[in-house]
């Protein structure tokens, strides 16, 4: 959801598992089977900041959107919004810490829209301080892994087993270069960022066959009010357009990109035309590894 400090590498040039699938609608027995377009999204933190520009955009391209944030008032107003666009929405109240809370948003919002099938996790937090992490504190530290990894595993773990009974859905996680590459700072957003490197991967690897597709898409550096705050980016004037993170979304949603589900894509240098082009020449992926140090390393 934040913030990168110029582009991480998040992949191995080698061959093997790491290798982009190339994607077939029902495939053999064991094989990939692609789900359909989504029709129904829940994005988290959808009040404010991102998560809003998620919301409107995912609605502009004909999703209903199920709104989950902490505060009422500004998710009623971005559904006030899509609905003056034509749009459809649903507001659920919850703190995606509170796995219970999770559970009875998703059951509002699929009561009022259908079943989710392309799920946001957008909903986030940063430490107040840049530092190194001997400085964190332990309180503040832990809070931000809280919010950005247990609650998107709360949403994973309340709406993926009805993805998979309805035939298979798409999960999001808005990541950052942060979790993809060693930082100075801010070492509980990475690493919570990390860890949703890992959830992705879970589910690429134990869903795919079961029409399960899970993205890591980092925003790049998009001007809101968490990033004007941070120290690394004062005196910035180069910002991410929030489009190109909707425009990623959207082709996710269409289904035009899953070829690279499990994989780690950035709104600031990556473009679905672009990613289609490199997925049909049998890209690289782009996944969090250990790089041996050479052919000869027993790691592989």
């Amino acid at each position: 959801m934040v913030p990168d400090r110029g582009a991480a590498r998040a992949g191995s040039p080698e061959p093997g598992p790491d290798r982009v699938p190339t994607e077939a609608v029902g495939e053999g027995a064991g094989g990939p089977v692609a789900p359909g377009p989504a029709r129904v999204a829940l994005v988290t933190g959808a009040g404010r900041g991102i998560g809003r520009e998620v919301a409107l955009g995912l609605a502009g391209a004909g999703l209903a959107v199920g709104l989950l944030g902490r505060t009422r008032d500004t998710l009623e107003r971005v559904a006030a919004d899509i609905a003056a666009g034509g749009g459809n929405a649903a507001v659920a109240v919850a703190d995606v810490r509170d796995f219970a809370q999770v559970t009875a948003a998703v059951a509002t919002v699929e009561a009022a829209l259908g079943g989710i099938d392309l799920l946001v996790n957008n909903a986030g937090a940063i430490e107040s301080v840049e530092g190194p992490v001997w400085d964190a504190d332990p309180r503040e530290w832990w809070e931000v892994v809280e919010t950005d990894l247990r609650g998107p595993f709360h949403c994973v773990r309340a709406v993926v087993p009805g993805m998979l009974a309805r035939g298979g859905g798409r999960v999001v996680d808005l990541s950052s270069g942060i979790g993809a590459g060693d930082r100075d700072a801010y070492s509980a957003y990475g690493a919570a960022k990390a860890g949703l490197f890992r959830i992705a991967g879970n589910l690429h690897a134990a869903g795919r066959t079961r029409g399960l597709r899970a993205f890591e898409i980092a925003p790049g550096v998009v001007r809101t009010g968490m990033t004007e705050a941070m120290p690394m980016h004062v005196g910035r004037t180069a910002w991410t357009p929030p489009q190109r993170l909707v425009d990623l979304l959207a082709a996710v949603a269409a289904g035009r990109l899953d070829a690279w589900s499990g994989c780690f894509l950035r709104a600031d240098v990556d473009t679905p035309g672009s990613l289609r082009e490199v997925a049909a020449a049998g890209p690289l992926a782009r996944r969090l590894r250990v790089h041996p140090y050479g052919p000869q390393d027993p790691l592989g």
